[in-house]
């Protein structure tokens, strides 16, 4: 069995998007995973919290599978957890969030249908401060929990379905693609045939979300005047010309009049002294050294700033050891994250930064000694216990790899990518079945349902699977067919005998070396 080739998945470009999700949306559908809800008639208009879902799982695979997405365990756990901070005080807890980091210079950010609220990487290098950009994701969690894309959708209750397919199309491909001419062609094209298509918001959508933003803003410990300067700045750069206006402006169009009524809301809460995360330093400085890895040469932005390490910040000093171990400078990166390390220890983005430097040398016993020890600094950190996974991966030591990853992926709500890891581990160490039923999980949280169907089905054709291992596959496998809309209504007993009725998170089974 090829494996591996189950693990890639093709990369589409943004106009590719477009194309393919036309058809998806405007068309009665033949893989379920990708049906929408019925939205022909006025009845039928408003989306249910499970359509959002639908809608927010598709658009997030088609980004994921496009490479918008940035896919790194720091970045990721510090966004998620900003994000978190700020949606639990936003509502009561019907609803979940999941946050992310798009590979966009655009200055943008955007809140998909079932709480996906995605930040550009070009946005949060703009931001100045952690109270900035927590304003942004404070108006993006509004937007969602407000249900502003449902209720825009609603309004159109006498429009087709080939107009609701444009419009989340350009949900799509605004969200893709930021700052190209295709992308904001697509996202004209959908205005023209419905008055609040793509993923502009009406100036009461924005007021509101406004409103409810500053509010949550001030709750979590924030500044709440930072969102109206940071939308003040945005709109200072209209007054350059049209093409220094943010992408911002144009998916959330910025008003005087707006502006002065967000300052005025700020000034009715105490005064707030925020106290800045050392995360959200490095993190910038980590997104913007892996945003520029990619086409060009990292090192050029801090070699600007000087040779003297004693002029720099903290978290200048970590982006430009990233900057050398991505400029393939590994010696002069070793040596920078080993006194990082020893002179905050407390700091674990410095311990993996060291861990994956290590790796990168070839120095792989030290990696997986500096990695042990973050992990008994900080047990089930997500970072931490990701990147030991790796090194253990490369030390070929595949079965304890899957023992590591598997307890954070039974503990810690794991991203896809993270599930991705788990069954390369199980699969490297010879767990097959296991590998198989951990891609299921995978193509669930893309919202894959057949892709889920077809790893459960191939995880119990494996000859060598325990009786518990066939129970719990049966038992999934019987779950997600039952989620299937043409299973909604009757039940379809799987293969393999009678299955249990379970709740719906999946048992895993825990591996051992």
């Amino acid at each position: 069995m090829n494996f591996a080739a189950i693990l890639r998945r093709p990369r589409l470009p943004a106009f590719a998007l477009l194309l393919a999700t036309l058809p998806v949306l405007a068309q009665p559908q033949k893989s379920s995973q990708d049906q929408l809800p019925e939205m022909g008639t006025a009845a039928q208009a408003a989306l249910s919290l499970e359509d959002e879902s639908q809608i927010g799982r598709m658009v997030m695979r088609n980004l994921r599978e496009a490479g918008m997405v940035l896919d790194d365990p720091e970045v990721h756990e510090y966004i998620q957890s900003l994000g978190l901070r700020l949606s639990s005080l936003a509502q009561d807890g019907n609803r979940n969030f999941n946050f992310f980091v798009v590979r966009d210079p655009a200055i943008n950010a955007f809140a998909l249908p079932g709480g996906y609220v995605g930040i550009h990487s070009g946005l949060m290098l703009e931001t100045r401060n952690e109270s900035e950009l927590a304003g942004v994701l404070a108006h993006e969690v509004a937007h969602v929990t407000q249900r502003h894309i449902a209720r825009g959708l609603e309004a159109q209750s006498r429009a087709n379905m080939m107009t609701t397919a444009a419009m989340l199309a350009a949900i799509l491909v605004g969200a893709a693609g930021g700052s190209s001419d295709v992308t904001m062609g697509a996202i004209t094209a959908a205005q023209n045939m419905a008055a609040q298509a793509g993923i502009n918001f009406t100036r009461e959508n924005e007021y509101e979300a406004d409103r409810i933003g500053i509010g949550v803003l001030a709750s979590a410990g924030f500044d709440p005047n930072a969102m109206p300067a940071f939308f003040d700045t945005m709109f200072r750069r209209t007054q350059l010309g049209p093409d220094r206006v943010p992408e911002l402006l144009r998916t959330h169009p910025v008003t005087s009049n707006r502006i002065a009524e967000s300052k005025d809301r700020a000034l009715q809460y105490p005064p707030v002294n925020a106290k800045e995360s050392l995360s959200y330093a490095l993190m910038k400085e980590r997104i913007r050294v892996l945003l520029v890895s990619r086409s060009g040469d990292p090192r050029d932005y801090y070699k600007a700033l000087g040779d003297n390490e004693a002029d720099l910040s903290l978290a200048q000093t970590y982006g430009r050891g990233l900057s050398q171990l991505y400029g393939n400078e590994a010696e002069k990166a070793l040596g920078t994250f080993m006194r990082l390390r020893q002179q905050h220890p407390e700091v674990m983005a410095f311990h993996t930064a060291l861990g994956q430097t290590q790796l990168a040398m070839g120095r792989t016993q030290e990696a997986l000694g500096t990695l042990e020890h973050a992990r008994v600094l900080a047990p089930r950190n997500v970072p931490v216990t990701v990147r030991y996974g790796e090194a253990l991966l490369q030390a070929g030591r595949a079965k304890r790899a899957h023992e590591v990853l598997l307890d954070l992926f039974n503990n810690v709500p794991p991203t896809q990518e993270q599930i991705r890891l788990t069954a390369m581990a199980a699969n490297a160490a010879g767990d097959v079945a296991d590998a198989y039923s951990y891609m299921a999980e995978y193509h669930l949280m893309g919202g894959d349902l057949m892709l889920a169907i077809n790893q459960l089905e191939l995880a119990l054709s494996v000859p060598s699977i325990t009786d518990q291992q066939r129970a719990k596959f049966v038992a999934r496998l019987k779950e997600v067919r039952e989620w299937l809309p043409k299973e909604r209504n009757r039940s379809k007993q799987p293969p393999g005998g009678q299955a249990p009725e379970g709740g719906r998170s999946p048992d895993r089974q825990r591996s051992t070396d």
